[in-house]
């Protein structure tokens, strides 16, 4: 067998054999064929796609293509969380200390931001003396201590999917169903969680722009998983606008310490106790994911989860004074808000552009080696449907200088539709897909 047979192969529609695909997953890993070769087979992939067993072989493959974390020590069935990305998504660091505050151990690896989307572990370094860098020693006694961690993925997790992603990148093969699911799936099943809660978004800031495309991604993802032996469920949410109202590293940071102190709620609340809930019925915690949204309501208001976030703060070297007081994380040298300027209703969101509206203000990254500014970002102060007047606040900007306040002050009104005519509230949840099958939600759901 030589990789060009391997190319031949899909390039007329075959399915590839076990053998074949983890041949691809290895040369990917250790770079032993050249990148044309493995760029031609991705290709060959997007256009031809790829069977449900081809793409679990091809997840279990690239899984197994570097270390695979044993956390056989933490007593319980832990569970991971998954977003496919999006503008103000700061549901980790909501979830993650909630449910372990609920008795179910958390054991998170998660990425940094790139492009539009915010990144975990920027916003986690936002907070003074705070390490996402630990062993998977110190990983696994955090988990065992106090129930939960957040940090980076180490530099052997899946190799593989590092060289394919890359490349996915400049050839045009983003877009492809079957080698998104094996990315994403991968890296979490080679994390070493027992289950797996998918937050797969769709809308304007999204990845997936059509519902459809999202519900597919989702029943792919689901099936893996099944296939693989990990209990997945997946969550179809919208991204229409941004999904909390603060958008940059430490802004976001404090929103999450509001919501986790009951001082907040809105959207962000919502998706993080609907995901918590599937969280827990996977863990085994309890018997309907209504039942575990009641218990993580129940540690907000006994301050069980704010509690919860400061351990793992501390835990990790960071300081968890910025809990009672979020004046403790970086602030930005320029404050000031914006108001609508018209008469109407917001109707419409362009998400993406309000993320690299924060990306240009310093919160974000064009490559991975820039530095981020933890301090910026700006406060949305209308969601769409609301009626506005000319002096409603729009949004408060946090900035390096005037310059750049003004810049994202133009950036964030062009992302933001305001017409006459009233409209109804951006979608929240669209679907649930489980190894049963599709449930799709009423608006009100």
């Amino acid at each position: 067998m030589t990789f060009l047979q391997i190319i031949e192969k899909k390039k007329l529609g075959g399915e590839l054999n076990e053998g074949e695909i983890t041949f691809f997953a290895r040369a990917a890993a250790d770079k032993s064929v050249p990148d044309y070769q493995l760029a031609a087979l991705l290709m060959a992939i997007r256009l031809n796609g790829m069977t449900d067993r081809e793409t679990t072989l091809l997840t279990l493959a690239m899984r197994d293509s570097g270390d695979v974390a044993d956390l056989s020590r933490i007593p319980g069935i832990k569970v991971d969380k998954h977003s496919t990305g999006g503008v103000g998504d700061t549901t980790t660091l909501v979830l993650a200390p909630l449910t372990a505050a609920c008795g179910v151990p958390v054991a998170k690896m998660s990425g940094r931001g790139l492009g539009h989307t915010g990144g975990t572990l920027d916003k986690l370094e936002a907070i003074p003396g705070m390490r996402i860098g630990l062993t998977e020693e110190e990983y696994v006694r955090q988990i065992q201590e106090i129930g939960v961690a957040v940090v980076g993925q180490t530099g052997r997790l899946a190799p593989a999917d590092k060289t394919l992603y890359a490349l996915r990148d400049v050839t045009s093969t983003v877009d492809s169903l079957p080698l998104i699911a094996s990315s994403i799936l991968s890296k979490k099943l080679a994390s070493g969680s027992d289950a797996i809660v998918l937050d797969v978004k769709t809308g304007s800031g999204a990845l997936m722009k059509r519902i459809e495309d999202s519900l597919e991604l989702a029943k792919i993802m689901v099936g893996v998983g099944k296939l693989a032996g990990k209990p997945v469920v997946a969550l179809i949410s919208g991204m229409d606008e941004p999904l909390g109202t603060h958008v940059g590293n430490a802004l976001e940071v404090r929103e999450a310490i509001d919501i986790l102190a009951g001082r907040a709620g809105g959207d962000l609340l919502r998706v993080s106790l609907r995901l918590g809930g599937y969280m827990m019925l996977l863990a085994g915690k309890t018997a309907t994911p209504e039942e575990g949204e009641a218990l993580m309501r129940e540690a907000i208001a006994s301050g069980a989860g704010l509690r919860k976030l400061k351990e793992m703060i501390a835990a990790q070297g960071g300081d968890p004074r910025v809990c009672d007081d979020p004046d403790l994380l970086p602030r930005a040298a320029v404050v000031r808000t914006a108001c609508c300027g018209q008469e109407g209703y917001v109707q419409a969101m362009d998400t993406t552009a309000l993320g690299m509206a924060a990306q240009a203000m310093g919160a974000g990254r064009l490559q991975l080696t820039d530095r981020i500014d933890y301090s910026v970002g700006y406060v949305l102060k209308v969601r769409i449907g609301d009626r506005v007047a000319m002096d409603t606040p729009l949004c408060e900007l946090h900035a390096r200088n005037e310059e750049d306040a003004a810049r994202a002050e133009a950036a964030v009104r062009a992302a933001i539709t305001i017409g006459p005519e009233p409209c109804p509230r951006a979608r929240v949840f669209y679907a649930t897909v489980t190894a049963d099958g599709v449930h799709l939600l009423e608006e009100n759901e």
